[in-house]
């Protein structure tokens, strides 16, 4: 296993483990974003996002390709009034068939480093309320679940909305 830092020609493959982690969470029809997205906004000018990518040798001795990318750990930086520079991980997927490999935490362990690399103040991500070992997981690394915390979020609908019929003017 390698892990090393996406490239444009990864934008595919980071694509279907992001599809993957929509299925995973009982969201399959919710991923828009596409790979002219992904190389557009994570190697353009200013990047929005980094991310590593875990690939693997193929066993398989056919004309597929010889490497295989089966995780992938999607990260931004971020700025808190009261920490300053942070890092927030989007995402980390493992392919289904790899979970349980180490993978997840060598991906993890890759964006802790990067924290430390970066002297950010914290690293801060989402997990779902039902994902029991995911939280476990974080909680025995010495992660704190802040559980009296919701997430909010405005959809595009909800934005169009308020832009339209919601702002004085």
């Amino acid at each position: 296993m390698t892990i090393r830092k996406g490239t444009p020609n990864d934008m595919a493959a980071v694509l279907g483990l992001i599809q993957e982690l929509a299925a995973f969470e009982k969201e399959p029809d919710a991923v828009l974003v596409t790979v002219d997205d992904l190389i557009r906004d994570g190697f353009g000018p200013v990047p929005l996002f980094h991310v590593f990518v875990a690939e693997i040798e193929n066993d398989s001795s056919d004309n597929q390709q010889a490497k295989q990318i089966v995780g992938i750990a999607l990260y931004y930086y971020r700025f808190s009034t009261w920490k300053g520079k942070t890092i927030h991980l989007e995402d980390l997927v493992v392919k289904e068939t790899m979970r349980g490999t180490g993978l997840g935490y060598a991906l993890y362990s890759e964006i802790i480093k990067q924290g430390k690399k970066d002297q950010v103040r914290r690293v801060e991500w989402n997990v779902l309320d039902w994902n029991t070992p995911a939280i476990e997981f974080y909680e025995k690394s010495g992660a704190k679940v802040l559980r009296d915390w919701y997430v909010v979020q405005m959809d595009e609908a909800g934005i169009n909305d308020f832009v339209e019929n919601k702002i004085r003017k």
